[in-house]
């Protein structure tokens, strides 16, 4: 039976219905439950303190971007292999701020060195960004981490990236999300729990997703995730930029 006096953890994805969240009690992934959350306050909601939250989304946004983006980036690229471009580099804050894409491209231009614009699929991602951005404080980063599924995938598979892409084209790759399937059950999780019916929302790379950031939530709390890179930097709201495996 699970220890229901055991902090919950969470790994956290967004996803067109707003948040996956796969709970998990002191990682116990057996018994793991998932959840969708409309917005990110719900999220936190789910997840009572002392509980950790390992979410798949940039926190801490740089002033200006510089050449191969935040040193979080740069440090989890470095261990993917021909993954490395499922980690993209964060724009500036202000760009991030703005909500239509001509003036995102204006802004991340005049904010970046070299001068670069934004791609459509960072600029899909800024209204979750702005979500986390709006409630994170220092303070809440002893209940909040920023992970990467890929770069999670990495650590859970003998520090080894995977060796198929999750997705292809902009679609997800059946071959790919199996082959994680697979390494998570290898971990803990049950069959039944990562092949269940999915509420409308959420797709499967959503669910699996989840399920190995939440992996790393057991990590962060057993004191043995690292971040990446160890000797992060801090934003103009004083907010840590690191990736946590």
């Amino acid at each position: 039976m699970p220890d229901l006096t055991a902090p919950l953890l969470a790994g956290v994805d967004g996803c067109r219905a707003g948040w996956a969240v796969v709970l998990i009690r002191d990682g116990e992934a057996g018994t793991a439950r998932l959840r969708i959350a409309g917005d990110f306050s719900a999220v936190l909601d789910l997840v009572p303190d002392p509980g950790i939250l390992a979410v798949d989304m940039p926190i801490g946004l740089p002033d200006r971007l510089l050449a191969r983006g935040r040193g979080a980036e740069q440090a989890a690229r470095r261990h993917l292999e021909d993954r490395q471009s499922s980690v993209f580099a964060v724009p500036s804050r202000d760009a991030v701020y703005c909500e239509d894409y001509s003036s995102a491209c204006d802004v991340a231009f005049q904010t970046s060195e070299p001068p670069r614009k934004v791609s459509k699929q960072c600029f899909y991602l800024f209204p979750k960004i702005r979500e986390i951005d709006g409630l994170m404080t220092p303070d809440l980063e002893m209940r909040v981490y920023e992970v990467h599924p890929e770069l999670a995938f990495w650590r859970l598979n003998g520090e080894q990236a995977m060796s198929l892409p999750k997705k292809v084209k902009s679609r997800a790759s059946g071959p790919g999300l199996d082959q994680r399937r697979e390494l998570l059950v290898s971990c803990g999780y049950s069959p039944e729990f990562l092949d269940q019916k999915l509420p409308s929302g959420c797709g499967r790379d959503d669910l699996i997703d989840a399920a190995a950031n939440a992996l790393i939530a057991k990590r962060i709390h057993s004191g043995i995730a690292e971040p990446f890179p160890k000797d992060y930097q801090r934003d103009g709201k004083g907010l840590r930029m690191a990736i946590w495996a």
